[in-house]
């Protein structure tokens, strides 16, 4: 391994999101406008020979996890052979995948045996129509089977992303815990602060907020000991189930400082800091005809100019910049 992929103020980057697509079979409301986006067309996506090449110079330099999302990853079409080539590189400790499960019933074995570790699924409520209504058509019992898949595949520990809208799915908070008890023992709950993408459609639930109900009801623990798979979560244990809680708060309590992610949007561009675009494209480069040694020039180039944080608060600040179909979840 060469010298660490570090930026200006001395943070050291070893988790690389990759985003494979910006198209998604769900339209979720906070992530998404009804209609009017233009997808990339598939010509200005990277291909997966080119994706397998950065994440094997970024190898290089000490990144060993790597998150596959899109969009929905699993609509890219042969995912598995993704899976595969970036398990074969050296260096590379972990891989996961962000989906919403819609097709995951059908895919978590191969995702498995192509050496996938583990997955992330997006649930925002129990309700079937209540889910359909926030993903303007998922189909929750199609979600549902994918977890339990995934779970009989070994892709664990599970990690179940759900964004609470004021106003909108609070009341699913304690029928996602209820859901996730029987699994304590292989599954996370995880609550993600809903961020705000060139403009506030909804009002952010804080994370603290969310503890707080949790605590009129349970016994929370400390924080639990953070693994490497734990990423920015900050995470509690429920006493009385076992159930492991993350509260994901990028907006109430900023993680910034401690920030190791870096994004690869699936038309090249590597976005060093989630909430500010501007780098060059890594597709344009690699189609110019550079060697692993002037990409990995440029890619260091890029990090040493991460910004150090966001502006962003749960009132007011600067909103992020872009689509996070485009970007990658």
């Amino acid at each position: 391994m060469t010298t660490p992929l570090e930026d200006s103020f001395g943070r050291q980057h070893t988790y690389l999101r990759v985003s494979v697509t910006d198209r998604c079979n769900y339209r979720c409301v906070y992530c998404m406008p009804e209609s009017g986006l233009s997808w990339v067309p598939r010509d200005e996506l990277l291909t997966y020979e080119e994706i397998a090449r950065i994440v094997r110079i970024m190898a290089s330099m000490g990144v060993s996890k790597v998150r596959i999302t899109g969009g929905e990853p699993t609509l890219r079409s042969d995912i598995i052979s993704l899976i595969s080539a970036i398990r074969s590189i050296d260096g590379i400790e972990d891989i996961a995948m962000t989906t919403n499960g819609h097709t995951l019933a059908g895919l978590a074995d191969q995702l498995a045996e192509a050496g996938l570790n583990r997955v992330n699924v997006s649930i925002d409520s129990m309700d079937p129509d209540r889910f359909a209504e926030l993903t303007r058509g998922g189909n929750l019992e199609r979600v549902l089977k994918g977890i339990a898949a995934a779970r009989t595949a070994g892709l664990t520990p599970i990690k179940l992303n759900a964004v609470l809208l004021a106003g909108e799915n609070e009341d699913a908070l304690f029928d996602l815990i209820s859901y996730c008890e029987p699994n304590a023992e292989d599954t996370e709950l995880r609550f993600i602060e809903y961020m705000p993408f060139e403009e506030r459609r909804f009002e952010t639930v804080p994370a603290e907020q969310i503890r707080e109900k949790l605590r009129q009801r349970y016994t929370l623990s400390v924080s639990a000991p953070r693994g490497h798979s734990d990423g920015p979560a900050r995470s509690v244990q429920i006493a009385e189930n076992g159930l492991k809680v993350g509260f994901i708060s990028p907006l109430s309590e900023h993680f910034c400082a401690t920030c190791n992610r870096l994004r690869l949007m699936a038309d090249g561009h590597l976005r060093t800091c989630l909430a500010h675009d501007g780098t060059p494209s890594l597709k344009d480069l690699i189609r110019t005809g550079l060697t692993d040694t002037e990409l990995e020039t440029e890619i260091r180039a890029m990090v040493l100019g991460k910004p150090s944080g966001h502006d962003c608060q749960i009132d007011g600040g600067t909103l992020f910049e872009g689509v996070m179909t485009a970007i990658g979840g």
